[in-house]
């Protein structure tokens, strides 16, 4: 494994056939389904993007099943998990790997790496974790800091998310760790591009109502005029000489 180089981010979600990773009598086995994660350098999204669905060769949870609407018949003809996993370790080795409430896709990634049989394979060992759930506590105490409740505060267009979705999770989750790790931000208002800043995030919801304008007056011009009046009488006023 390389060594990581964290101005490379890669920003990842998963899904799986249920909720519980648990070791020990309670133990499920609950496996991998989906993952997306996007690849970040030097704080700029790059556009290139890992995708992939897998047959984990179980039942999916019904209750799964109703947060990201993957069924069974949808992964039965995707590859395992052993056939994607030298592409997708390819991807993630070496970068700093973000991920939303991250012990839990972490631990089932290293799940699917142990069942690999293939030595001490493991995400720390490849990888930086962070926790952008832990981050956005820490920013912002006893609130809600799920994504829809992040994408709501940062003014993100999360409209289209209907459903869990990996790679629309890890897009949307890449759009909110940028935001929420990079102060400013410099947003391009001109041409195509009016709706993100110079990261490519999509920052602004292009549909929502205009802001209110409330115009002065003719008696609160008029009183503010004689406001002036009296204030450069006094002591003089460059911005109303000429």
């Amino acid at each position: 494994m390389t060594q990581a180089t964290f101005n490379r981010q890669i920003i990842l979600d998963t899904e799986t056939t249920g909720m519980n990773q648990a070791s020990g009598p309670h133990y499920l086995g609950h496996k991998i389904i989906e993952i997306g994660a996007v690849e970040v350098i030097n704080r700029r999204l790059t556009g290139r993007t890992y995708h992939q669905y897998i047959n984990p060769q179980m039942a999916i949870d019904p209750e799964a099943i109703e947060v990201h609407g993957i069924t069974d018949e949808r992964v039965s003809a995707e590859p395992i998990f052993a056939q994607i996993a030298d592409e997708f370790i390819e991807f993630i080795d070496g970068a700093e790997l973000v991920a939303h409430n991250a012990p839990f896709d972490v631990g089932f990634m290293d799940h699917e790496f142990a069942q690999l049989n293939r030595g001490d394979i493991l995400t720390a060992n490849m990888c930086q974790i962070t926790d952008s759930l832990d981050l956005a506590k820490k920013l912002f105490p006893g609130q809600k800091n799920n994504l829809d409740a992040l994408c709501k505060r940062y003014g993100i267009d999360n409209s289209h998310r209907t459903l869990h979705g990996a790679l629309l999770d890890a897009e949307i989750l890449a759009d909110v760790y940028l935001l929420m790790t990079g102060g400013q931000t410099k947003l391009n208002w001109a041409g195509e591009g009016a709706n993100s800043d110079d990261t490519g995030i999509r920052r602004l919801n292009p549909a929502r109502n205009p802001l209110k304008v409330i115009a002065a007056s003719a008696d609160e011009l008029e009183n503010h005029e004689k406001r002036l009046e009296l204030f450069a009488d006094k002591h003089g006023c460059l911005w109303r000489e000429g």
